[in-house]
C-alpha cells in the first residue's frame, strides 16, 4: 500500500529528473514567501499583497494554450532547458534587487510575472514527460511521486523561508531558488530528445486541435468535468475564516489547521498511493475520490465540533489526492503524444481556474446561507454531478478498467498526426 518507489529506482533518467523538479519546487516556495513578506514589509498594503496573485494568473491565463501548442511542436526537452535556465536567472535578479535595494514592489511584481511566464511555458512540456519517460503500468506511480514531492515542498518551503528571511534576510532566499533551479539542469540536460510523436499546426489550427481533442475525447472530458465538479461546486478554502469564527470562535491559533488538515490528508493519501497507483481500476478510484471529497463536505457543514471538522478536511484531502493523481494519470495515457501538450495546457487551466472559481461561489454563497450551508450545498452539488458522470461514461462505471488504447471514446480525426 505505500508508495511506489519503482520508478525512482528503476528508471534513471527520471530518478534525476524528480530531484531536480524538488529541489526547484522548493525554492519557489521559498520565493512565494520572500516575494510576500518584501511587498507586504515596503507598503503594508493588502492590494499590493494580492497583486502578487494577478502576477502569477495573468500570464498563466495568457500563455498556457500557447505554451501546450508549442510543447507539441517542438523538442520537450529543449523548452525545459530555456524555461528553466530563463526561470534561474530571474531568481538572480531577484537576489540582486534584494542586495542592492532602492527596488519598487511594481519592479518586483514584473520580475515575478516574468518568471511566471517561463514556468507557464515549460509546464506541459514538462507535464508530457513523464508518459515518455516511463512504462504505462508506472505513469501513476510517478504522477504520485511527483505529487507528494510538492506536497513535502508546499509544507517545508514557507518554515524554511521564514527561518531564512529572520537568518539573512529575504535574498537567501532568492538565492537559494536560483541554485536550486541550478540543481534542476541536472535532470534536465539528462533527458534524451523528447520531439512529440506528429506535428501540431502552427498558430489558432493547432490551438484548436488541442480543445477540439477535449471536447472530443469521452474520458478526457468527463475527467476534467469531474475536476470541475471538485474544485469549482465544493472548493471550501474561501470558507475557512467564516468557520473559524463558528467553531473556534475565531480563535488565530486555529486557523491554519483547517489548510494543514487538507495538506494532511493528502501527504498522508500520497505516502499510501501504492494502494491505488498500482490498480487497473483507476477510473473507480477517481469516481470514489471525488465523491468522498464531495460528502466529505457536505457532512463537514452539518457539523458543529471543531476538531470533527478538522477530521473531515483530512479526509477530504486525501480523498481528493488519490482522485487527482489517478485522474491525471489517466488522461496522460489516453492522450496521443502528438497532442499532450495542449491537453496538459488545458488541464493546467482548469486546475488553475476551478479553485478560484470555486473559492468565488462559496463566498457568494456563504454571504446569504452562512459558510455550512454554503459547504452542504456545494458538496452535495459536487456528488451529485460526479456520480451523473460515473453513471453516463462507461470507462468510468464501477467495475471498467483503465483505457489503455487512444481509440477509447475518441474522434481520432480530431488530432492530426497522431
Amino acid at each position: 500500500m505505500l508508495i511506489d518507489l519503482g520508478p525512482v529506482r528503476t528508471v534513471p533518467v527520471f530518478r534525476r529528473y524528480w530531484i531536480g523538479k524538488s529541489l526547484s519546487t522548493l525554492g519557489s516556495q521559498m520565493t512565494g514567501v520572500a516575494v510576500l513578506f518584501q511587498i507586504w514589509a515596503a507598503t503594508g498594503n493588502p492590494l499590493w499583497a494580492g497583486a502578487i496573485g494577478l502576477a502569477h494568473v495573468i500570464p498563466m491565463a495568457l500563455l498556457s494554450v500557447v505554451a501546450g501548442s508549442t510543447a507539441d511542436r517542438y523538442d520537450r526537452r529543449r523548452i525545459q532547458i530555456i524555461t528553466t535556465t530563463g526561470q534561474c536567472l530571474l531568481a538572480g535578479v531577484l537576489a540582486l534587487q534584494a542586495f542592492l535595494g532602492g527596488w519598487s514592489p511594481l519592479l518586483l511584481l514584473v520580475l515575478v510575472a516574468l518568471q511566471t511566464c517561463f514556468a507557464t511555458f515549460g509546464g506541459p512540456a514538462s507535464r508530457s514527460v513523464i508518459p515518455r519517460l516511463l512504462p504505462p503500468d508506472k505513469v501513476a506511480a510517478g504522477m504520485a511521486l511527483t505529487g507528494i514531492s510538492f506536497q513535502l515542498t508546499m509544507l517545508a518551503g514557507p518554515a524554511l523561508a521564514g527561518l531564512m528571511i529572520g537568518w539573512v534576510g529575504v535574498q537567501g532566499c532568492y538565492l537559494i531558488d536560483a541554485i536550486t533551479f541550478g540543481a534542476s539542469f541536472i535532470g534536465v540536460f539528462g533527458l534524451p530528445v523528447l520531439r512529440p510523436e506528429g506535428i501540431a499546426r502552427s498558430g489558432w489550427q493547432g490551438v484548436r486541435e488541442g480543445f477540439d481533442f477535449v471536447l472530443k475525447h469521452r474520458v478526457v472530458r468527463s475527467l476534467l468535468l469531474i475536476d470541475l465538479a471538485a474544485t469549482v461546486l465544493a472548493m471550501p478554502i474561501a470558507l475557512f475564516p467564516l468557520l473559524n469564527e463558528e467553531l473556534f470562535d475565531g480563535d488565530p491559533a486555529t486557523f491554519g489547521l483547517f489548510l494543514s488538515a487538507i495538506g494532511a490528508g493528502g501527504l498522508l493519501a500520497s505516502i499510501f498511493s501504492g494502494s491505488f497507483t498500482r490498480s487497473v481500476r483507476q477510473p473507480l478510484v477517481v469516481v470514489l475520490g471525488a465523491l468522498v471529497w464531495g460528502l466529505s463536505l457536505a457532512v463537514l457543514g452539518a457539523v458543529s465540533v471543531g476538531w470533527v471538522a478538522l477530521a473531515l478536511l483530512v479526509v477530504a484531502g486525501a480523498a481528493d489526492t488519490a482522485s487527482v493523481v489517478s485522474r491525471g494519470a489517466m488522461v496522460q495515457r489516453v492522450t496521443p503524444d502528438a497532442v499532450r501538450g495542449r491537453v496538459s495546457a488545458v488541464e493546467l487551466l482548469v486546475g488553475m481556474g476551478g479553485p478560484d472559481l470555486g473559492n468565488a461561489r462559496a463566498g457568494f454563497v456563504a454571504r446569504f446561507t452562512g459558510a455550512q450551508a454554503a459547504l452542504l450545498i456545494g458538496g452535495l452539488s459536487c456528488a451529485a454531478l460526479v456520480s451523473f458522470l460515473a453513471r453516463r461514461v462507461p470507462e468510468l462505471r464501477p467495475g471498467s478498467e483503465l483505457a489503455t488504447s487512444n481509440a477509447a471514446g475518441a474522434d481520432e480525426d480530431s488530432v492530426r498526426g497522431s
